[in-house]
């Protein structure tokens, strides 16, 4: 296999369902690497059966923070990684049901580690840029729609995001939408267990 699959787990132990951190295998010598991003086989063997539709790419500077983001109609699954740089990424747990619900989990994407993070529907996602500038990309479950962006605020004090372990002095830099996002409320119903909005 030419993946290895890890699970992600909070402090305390429990598992966020459905959350990987994804570690290609790199094969390089004087001349560069070579390594496999996505393959069907490895993935379907490992328990993740998702069909990708369509694959995006940002260019971000250092200080950009991107999120949270999700999306309602056609909530989307996520295989995201650095093409270049290194980003803070952290997906949110909004499924109603879950035993994390409320609950995030980060990890550092380095292009240098080739590390994936793969995001299933039912959650919220954004990143935040460490490098000088990154390039960020990503596979999806679905397409896009912009009849069904969902948000919550990056800073949200009940998520409570710990962004300062991974850049001291954090002053994002945030797009108009994103500076506007609403606070996760707990009763709110978000998602069932499959990723399915149910708020509507």
């Amino acid at each position: 296999m030419s993946f290895e699959f890890n699970t992600c787990k909070l402090k305390d132990g429990s598992q966020i369902e459905g959350l990987y951190e994804i570690q290609p295998k790199l094969f390089g010598d004087s001349r560069g690497y070579f390594l496999e991003t996505y393959s069907e086989r490895d993935f379907f063997a490992a328990g993740l059966t998702m069909k990708f539709v369509q694959d995006n790419q940002s260019k971000s500077t250092k200080g950009v923070l991107r999120g949270l983001h999700f999306q309602t109609k056609h909530p989307q699954g996520k295989l995201v990684r650095a093409l270049s740089g290194k980003v803070y990424d952290v997906a949110v747990d909004l499924r109603k049901d879950s035993k994390t619900f409320g609950k995030y989990y980060g990890v550092i994407l380095d292009s240098e580690k080739q590390n994936m993070f793969y995001i299933p529907e039912g959650f919220a996602h954004g990143f935040y840029v460490l490098s000088e500038e990154a390039v960020f990309t990503y596979k999806c479950t679905d397409f896009y729609d912009p009849t069904g962006e969902g948000g919550l605020m990056w800073n949200d004090p009940v998520i409570a995001i710990d962004w300062k372990s991974v850049a001291e002095g954090i002053n994002p830099l945030l797009s108009e939408k994103d500076q506007k996002h609403p606070l996760f409320n707990p009763e709110e119903k978000y998602f069932n267990l499959q990723g399915r909005w149910q708020r509507d």
